[in-house]
């Protein structure tokens, strides 16, 4: 027999957060980055190089190149999405048209983590336990207040700040697991719907790239549908099975497999993954094993096997990919909605410390970046202007009204936050994640407005590309064996060249060279003209190299 609920949750605890509220949190944390910047290193970049090749025409859908070089992901499905939408705005900038459908994205995943901790918070096994005489929470009030909790940790989670915002396949891999959750989770309670979800799901991850993720989520889902033997269990099984064989099936034909296993050869690399966890899945992580500790009698019931199964699988992928962060990101839905339910069994001497983190950290992030921009724009106080002169030199200064009045906003909306939170008599559930939640949209936004120039600058190619552009003539080609591919997208995209990645140089028409640093030249025929590097970056200098006369 089961042991009791530990969740004791009263009707004004389960007070869900305002409707507009959370749309307007949600906005406010999609929209920054997807207007006025260029594509950042390096996965940024690269993938935008594949997707604008594919719509104007330049290379084939299914074997997209950036200057003759192959995918190295098999992730043809969200390049797909984007050169749609490049091809279907041509009254838009590239970059923003292919930005449009990832920030699409990063919202389904916003809506799926939130719908599938509601269909979970629903089942019967999750619902906390009846008062003496009444005054329990309603289950649809429980469960939406659940579900908002959910929603603003993966928003609070710090690894999500930067990687979320991009337009990378990682992104479309983020949506198809949030997919997968809530489909196994509306299987709960609609087992059609669920289990088609959770099937298309599956061979969605697998075209995004990551089809071993696809086969063991599946298996996770397998077995968590048979040990909960609940009606419609077997159909739901059958969905998954067949999602299951199509992923695989995609996986084949668009020749997304590939070995991605890590190697780890010195123990410093396992203080690093720890490291990396801990800041990563900020606030998600320590309410998630607290989650674990306040319901370990009943960590068979669906509504924590669910999402604790993909997360410990999520981790595995993690650990087994050698700790990359992009593996680590899949593991934030899941994570949250387990985080989700710890709330109803929170000590108010954990959220206490939750809040007061949160307040301190993010108001002095906040206040260190309006003492930067006030050094950008007036030179005052002369040492931070130094400070971003160095490390974002050549920057072009702006003053935007609309980037400065955002930013004031989202300032006074911060305060105004933590006003309310630290005030008395505030029960809703969610409350320990608002905090959270609004610091890392609050630096999110002041990053991507009154900040964004130098940072802009830092990030990207362009004036790396311009300086190229300075030591050469105008070249019919460049010839660029052994640059990486966000290179080669710069100067295919930013500099208008065409660029010759595959063809040795001896038998290149290009007359232009250029080599990463660590390399020679093949034949004395090459004359060194300059060395360039991307705005303080040591590891991707680039030496430019022009084919003699007598060679010519």
């Amino acid at each position: 027999m089961n042991s009791p609920n530990p969740a004791l949750v009263s009707q004004r605890e389960a007070e869900p957060l305002p409707r507009l509220l959370l749309l307007l949190f949600c906005t406010a944390y999609v929209l920054p980055g997807v207007f006025g910047r260029d594509p950042w290193k390096s996965a940024d970049i690269t993938a935008f190089g594949y997707i604008v090749n594919i719509a104007q025409g330049k290379t084939s859908w299914f074997a997209p190149t950036v200057g003759g070089l192959p995918t190295a992901d098999g992730a043809l499905l969200p390049y797909w999405i984007g050169a749609i939408f490049v091809k279907a705005m041509p009254w838009l900038d590239p970059t923003l048209a292919a930005r449009i459908p990832f920030a699409l994205l990063l919202a389904l995943t916003l809506a799926l983590a939130w719908y599938a901790t509601y269909h979970l918070a629903r089942s019967d096994s999750a619902q906390p336990l009846p008062f003496a005489f009444g005054g329990e929470a309603t289950p649809a009030d429980y469960a939406r207040a659940i579900a908002d909790g959910a929603l603003l940790a993966v928003i609070a989670s710090l690894g999500l700040l930067q990687l979320g915002h991009e337009t990378t396949p990682d992104l479309a891999q983020l949506a198809a697991v949030a997919l997968y959750l809530y489909g196994l989770a509306a299987a709960v309670r609609h087992s059609i719907k669920g289990g088609l979800a959770a099937g298309l799901a599956l061979p969605m991850l697998a075209a995004s790239g990551a089809p071993s993720i696809a086969l063991l989520l599946g298996a996770v889902g397998l077995a968590v549908t048979l040990i909960s033997r609940r009606p419609g269990w077997a159909r739901q099984a059958a969905f998954i099975v067949v999602g299951v064989l199509l992923a695989v099936t995609a996986a084949s034909l668009l020749g997304a497999w590939a070995n991605r296993l890590g190697n780890y050869r010195h123990h410093s690399q396992v203080v690093s993954l720890v490291r990396e966890f801990a800041w990563f899945t900020w606030p998600a992580w320590p309410l998630a094993l607290f989650t674990i500790w306040k319901w370990r009698r009943r960590l068979l019931d669906e509504h924590l096997a669910l999402p604790l199964g993909c997360t410990l699988a999520l981790l595995a992928v993690w650990i087994g990919m050698g700790g990359s962060s992009r593996a680590l990101m899949l593991a934030l839905p899941p994570l949250a909605v387990l985080a989700a339910f710890a709330l109803p069994t929170l000590q108010r001497s954990a959220a206490a410390a939750i809040d007061w983190f949160s307040v301190f950290f993010f108001t002095i992030a906040a206040a260190t970046g309006w003492a930067f921009y006030v050094a950008i724009q007036t030179g005052t106080p002369a040492k931070l202007a130094a400070n971003v002169d160095k490390l974002s030199p050549g920057f072009q200064n702006t003053f935007s009204p609309l980037a400065l009045a955002l930013a004031v906003a989202a300032t006074v909306a911060w305060a105004w936050l933590v006003k309310w939170r630290t005030g008395r008599h505030r029960h809703p559930m969610w409350k320990s994640m608002v905090l959270p939640a609004g610091g890392v949209t609050l630096s999110l936004l002041l990053v991507m407005t009154v900040l964004l120039p130098p940072f802009d600058n830092a990030r990207s190619y362009r004036s790396m590309v311009h300086r190229v552009a300075r030591q050469i003539a105008p070249p019919n080609c460049i010839s660029t064996p052994g640059m990486s591919r966000a290179q080669i997208v710069a100067l295919e995209y930013q500099g208008g060249w065409r660029v010759d990645a595959v063809t040795p140089p001896g038998r290149s028409a290009c007359e232009i060279l250029m080599l990463p640093s660590n390399r020679n030249p093949p034949d004395g025929s090459w004359l060194f003209v300059a060395r360039e590097r991307r705005v303080r970056s040591e590891d991707e200098m680039i030496d430019i190299y022009q084919r003699s006369a007598a060679a010519r």
